[in-house]
């Protein structure tokens, strides 16, 4: 009965925060309101028991990611200034193509269920879990991992351009 109480709130807390992240016409705002939603989300990974995420969350999203979106709100925007709410045709856009995406993941999921459900009966040790986020063999995931890093680089290096430019 506990752990449901924590789960509700931990879910209610991650709901809350992603609206008023996605809402606030502050970006420092939404930046400090993602915090609270990676924060939750490794409040969710403590309690299913999966210490190593938990870490990982904690460390790489709420610590490194943070710092990095925060660094670029600096270098590209007024921290105070204001957001102009984008015209109506783009919102219709944007939630089309969120729906697609939305209904992608959800046809790749249901795809693979089966063997989600095999796995759930072993446990997986920590190091099962390296060998799978940074091997080369199908089903590992070393090359998403590099292409989203390399992707946050771009990100850091159009941030440094976007703010030489203003100056």
């Amino acid at each position: 009965m506990f752990e449901q109480v924590i789960f509700y709130t931990l879910a209610a807390v991650i709901a809350l925060f992603s609206i008023l992240a996605v809402n606030s016409t502050k970006l420092i705002r939404s930046a400090v309101y993602l915090l609270f939603v990676l924060l939750s989300t490794a409040g969710l990974y403590l309690l299913l028991g999966y210490y190593y995420l938990f870490a990982v969350q904690i460390a790489v999203y709420a610590g490194g990611i943070m710092v990095l979106f925060i660094f670029a709100i600096f270098l590209t925007h007024k921290p105070n200034e204001k957001i102009k709410p984008e015209p109506i045709k783009q919102r219709l856009a944007a939630m089309v193509l969120s729906l697609a995406g939305i209904t992608f993941c959800a046809a790749v999921i249901l795809q693979n269920i089966t063997r989600v459900i095999s796995l759930s009966t072993k446990e997986i040790s920590t190091k099962e879990l390296g060998i799978t986020l940074m091997g080369t063999e199908k089903f590992q995931y070393l090359l998403p991992f590099e292409a989203v890093s390399i992707l946050l680089l771009a990100c850091i290096v159009g941030a440094i351009m976007i703010a030489r430019k203003r100056n």
